[in-house]
């Protein structure tokens, strides 16, 4: 059961009051409120502090429940849940797996009927709280799993969104599709009995080539990074559709250009490999896990340095790429020793691409310092190991 005592507005004054403090040492005080534990009370704090970045309305909102702050890891960013409500619409949507609500809450924004399914009763409670405080009444809270609420609905809707547990019993992550609750896979011929059209939110981690191999009937992928860490894969898939499937990377809250491509330019795209030239280009981390590696090169007619080394050159500056530009102001070629006595104690940003030691390895055999304007990439072209000394002429933001 949970307890609502937790909303009373002097609890609620004391959980602003101590977002800042020490917090182990709050854990080992006693909790001044008859019927709230200490625990309940650290809970909302620790949750709360969760939401600050990433879910800043419902840390700016007052009269917030919390759940645990796992349910706050595993549910989607403000950022990721207003991007998703542009890739839907219609008049209803059955949110199978609703968690803590944040995707069901943006999409009742652009549809007028929402349906948020939750296993967890208590979760779902929290839910249906919070969505009232929004003052959401085009939301329907149902305790109940989402897979037997579609079994049970005669209903056809117009979309279905899974974003699956991607922990096990143990609470320890998971990211394969058949390791997921619920496998997703298993269970399309039901998702097409009640809808046309799925979205499936997956993890990062994933393969997308094996994905779309137990997804058929997909008709796009969006690979969703925020300032350049990919947070989410989401499959659209539409019954029926046979088609090649459309790729996009995008990268929210930046001003990185989207990216759309299909697999069938990436292997008929003919490049040409070459060692640095003046300018150097490194593609930003969505477009990377896209797979779009020779695509990118042929659209902005620039060249790979190498079939594996995923960094791309140019005599001639390009504009709007989807990544990070630098300038190329000395190469060095890859000697041990004039290496370490030409940048030893050096102050600059290193990189590693296509090279057998990590950046933490060559910052401990040259003794190096972070920071400062100087870009260093470790990294192979098609024919040698090399170092390139870059300045940085744009940011990923």
């Amino acid at each position: 059961m949970l307890n609502f005592k937790i909303l009373d507005t002097e609890v609620q004054n004391f959980i602003q009051e101590h977002l800042g403090h020490n917090l182990a040492e709050l854990s080992l005080k006693a909790s001044p409120f008859e019927g709230i534990k200490t625990a309940e009370l650290m809970n909302q704090i620790q949750a709360k502090l969760k939401c600050k970045k990433k879910l800043p309305k419902w840390y700016k909102t007052v009269q917030i429940f919390y759940p645990n702050k796992l349910n706050i890891e595993q549910s989607s960013s403000e950022a990721t849940a207003h991007y998703k409500n542009k890739l839907i619409g219609g008049d209803s949507l059955v949110d199978i797996t609703g968690g803590f609500g944040v995707d069901s809450y943006y999409f009742s924004k652009k549809i007028k009927r929402i349906i948020h399914c939750e296993i967890d009763g208590g979760l779902s409670q929290i839910a249906s709280h919070n969505f009232k405080n929004f003052k959401a009444k085009n939301i329907e809270t149902v305790a109940k799993d989402g897979i037997l609420y579609l079994r049970d609905s005669m209903h056809h809707y117009d979309w279905i969104y899974i974003d699956p547990s991607r922990r096990d019993e143990a609470k320890n992550k998971r990211f394969f599709i058949e390791d997921c609750h619920p496998n997703v896979a298993q269970h399309l011929n039901l998702f097409f009995k009640r809808s046309d059209n799925i979205l499936i939110k997956l993890s990062p981690m994933l393969d997308i080539k094996a994905a779309l191999r137990e997804l058929p009937n997909t008709k796009e992928v969006h690979v969703v990074a925020v300032k350049n860490e990919v947070k989410e894969l989401l499959f659209i898939l539409e019954k029926g559709f046979l088609k090649e499937v459309s790729i996009k990377a995008i990268n929210l809250n930046t001003l990185q250009p989207n990216f759309k491509f299909k697999f069938s330019e990436e292997n008929r795209a003919d490049i040409t490999y070459q060692n640095a030239l003046k300018y150097l280009y490194e593609p930003n981390l969505a477009l990377l896990k896209s797979g779009a590696f020779k695509t990118i090169a042929s659209r902005f007619d620039i060249e790979k340095l190498g079939p594996h080394t995923h960094l791309y050159t140019s005599i001639k500056r390009i504009e709007n790429f989807p990544g990070n530009t630098y300038c190329v102001d000395e190469i060095l070629p890859y000697k041990k020793a004039n290496i370490k006595k030409r940048l030893k104690g050096i102050k600059a940003n290193l990189k590693t691409r296509n090279y057998p030691k990590t950046v933490a390895q060559i910052k401990k055999d040259l003794n190096t310092i972070d920071g400062g304007n100087q870009y260093i990439f470790f990294t192979s072209s098609e024919s040698e190991k090399q170092v390139l000394l870059c300045s940085k002429l744009n940011q990923i933001a």
